[in-house]
């Protein structure tokens, strides 16, 4: 299930901001005619990203910035809340994905929950199953459109949940992934539910599949990183619904992860991985991780699980995901029997 419009999330932004060349032909707001922005740090600048992470490590939505500094970097994208800055660690290894500053994800958290609501539009089709809403969103100047929706129980078969939405980026953020767009909850037109920043600018990974487009050889290996990383995240919170058109991906070949409103909940994943050696598709597996990733899965309890997600899942949904890490940790261990942990081919980097 997919809530997000080819025609509206391409080129559907509100009007560029003073600080975002657009280039008017091609409707992308990352690049000028005379090619990428300038920031005045001398920072190359992706402006449509919203999770900006530090660095270029699988699975990260990212600022290209030079590795070997450290200075703070002045975030200047259209749209972003006036707080939110970022800083550029020195990077020592891919073994773990820099994460987005606190205080950025909560200046994006804070913005869906206190924006004026100045514009609204009813999404509907064959690909909006849940009926959401594109919501136009203005604070201090700063406007966005954010998706919500309020989908809850069994709806055409499957069992959905708004609330869903809500702990799949509650969890990204506590495992550091960097994949999920900020989503808090809103209240629209008197009924709760998820609101979650719009992500303007990628196409699909169908998209890429329909367009035959080659993966850059130096974007390879990263690329192949972070699918393994959405395998290991969706085997975790049971997302059996994953397809191609729930996949973003962003003009430097990272993944962003959407619609999550069938994970968690009760269906024949609940106790068993959706991505081996024997999917349906053929072999999809977890083949390198990092390290870091794994060792915080290891330490997820039912209390910790519970506070991560900010009480969106009930007892049932917390137990099973803990099934489903002991699952995942002993797949690991046994590819690690196959390949070794360390090393160019190892399991672990």
């Amino acid at each position: 299930m997919t809530d997000r419009r080819r025609d509206l999330r391409l080129g559907g932004a509100p009007p560029a901001r003073e600080g975002t060349p657009r280039d008017a032909s091609k409707g992308r707001p990352w690049q000028t005619k005379n090619g990428p922005v300038i920031n005045k740090s001398g920072f190359n600048w992706i402006g449509i990203l919203l999770l900006a992470g530090i660095g270029g490590t699988a699975g990260v939505v990212s600022w290209s910035v030079d590795s070997t500094k450290a200075s703070a970097l002045e975030i200047v994208s259209a749209g972003r809340p006036p707080a939110a800055t970022a800083v550029a660690p020195a990077r020592t290894s891919a073994q773990d994905a820099p994460i987005v500053e606190i205080a950025e994800a909560a200046a994006w958290e804070k913005f869906l929950r206190e924006a004026e609501i100045t514009g609204q539009e009813r999404i509907s089709g064959e690909q909006a199953v849940t009926s959401p809403w594109r919501l136009t969103l203005a604070l201090g100047g700063v406007e966005r459109y954010g998706l919500w929706k309020n989908p809850e129980g069994r709806l055409g078969g499957f069992i959905e949940g708004w609330q869903y939405e809500i702990a799949a980026y509650l969890l990204d953020r506590h495992l550091r992934l960097n994949m999920v767009p900020p989503t808090v909850e809103r209240r629209f037109q008197g009924e709760r539910g998820s609101l979650q920043i719009w992500i303007d600018g990628c196409m699909t990974a169908l998209e890429k599949e329909e367009k035959k487009l080659r993966i850059p050889g130096s974007r390879l290996l990263d690329w192949n990183r972070a699918t393994y990383l959405q395998r290991a995240f969706d085997n975790l919170i049971g997302n059996y619904d994953r397809h191609l058109n729930q996949v973003l991906v962003t003009p430097d070949w990272h993944l962003i992860l959407i619609d999550h409103s069938r994970a968690f909940a009760a269906s024949k994943f609940d106790k068993r991985l959706i991505y081996t050696e024997k999917h349906r598709e053929g072999p999809k597996l977890m083949r390198q991780l990092p390290k870091g990733f794994v060792e915080r899965l290891k330490t997820l309890d039912f209390e910790t699980i519970r506070a991560a997600t900010g009480g969106c899942l009930n007892p049932s949904e917390i137990r099973n995901m803990l099934v489903r890490r002991d699952l995942i940790t002993a797949e690991i261990d046994r590819l690690i029997g196959l390949y070794g942990a360390d090393g160019p081919e190892g399991v672990l980097y």
